[in-house]
C-alpha cells in the first residue's frame, strides 16, 4: 500500500490561512492610524496635496552653532591679499630638516605661527622652489606692473 506524505501548506500573498483571524476592513471614510489624508496638515505643519510629497522645512532641522567667542567653522574665511596678507619677505627661516628622501623648511611668520614647507608649497605671496643647506628660495608672485622675483631666506647664525 502506498503511504501518503503529509501535505505541506504554502502561503500565498493575500491568501487566508485556515484558523487565522481575518483583518478588519475599514469603512469608507475611516482613516487608519498614521495615514495622511489629502489637504490635512502633516506632523511638520505643511498641508499635503494628493499625489505630492512636500519636503519638510530644512531650516527647522538645522542646529545653530553657539560661537561663545570662537570663530564659526561653518562660515567662509576671509582671505586677505595684498598689504594685509602674509608676505614671504616678512617671514624668517628657523630651520631645515633633511632626510634621505626629502627636505623640509621651518618658516616662522611675524605673528609667531610656524609653517613646515616642502618644495612646491605656497606661503603668502610666494611658492617654495628649493631648499638648500642653509637657505630656501621662493618665487614671489608679481605685483601689478612689477616683474616676478625670487626671495632667498637664510638661516640665522647665532
Amino acid at each position: 500500500m502506498p503511504t501518503s506524505a503529509p501535505a505541506s501548506v504554502v502561503a500565498t500573498p493575500g491568501a487566508q490561512t485556515p484558523g487565522a483571524p481575518t483583518p478588519a476592513t475599514s469603512a469608507p471614510g475611516a482613516s487608519t492610524p498614521g495615514a495622511l489624508t489629502p489637504g490635512a496638515p502633516t506632523p511638520g505643519g505643511a498641508p499635503t496635496v494628493a499625489g505630492e510629497n512636500v519636503p519638510p522645512d530644512p531650516s527647522a532641522a538645522v542646529p545653530k552653532y553657539q560661537s561663545r567667542g570662537r570663530r564659526d567653522p561653518f562660515e567662509t574665511l576671509e582671505v586677505r591679499e595684498g598689504s594685509g596678507g602674509l608676505t614671504v619677505a616678512a617671514t624668517r627661516l628657523t630651520g631645515i630638516i633633511r632626510s634621505n628622501r626629502s627636505a623640509l623648511a621651518l618658516i616662522e611668520a611675524p605673528d609667531g605661527i610656524g609653517y613646515i614647507l616642502k618644495p612646491g608649497d605656497t606661503l603668502g605671496d610666494g611658492r617654495l622652489l628649493e631648499i638648500g643647506s642653509d637657505s630656501v628660495v621662493f618665487a614671489v608672485a608679481a605685483k601689478a606692473g612689477a616683474p616676478g622675483n625670487r626671495v632667498v631666506l637664510k638661516l640665522a647664525t647665532n
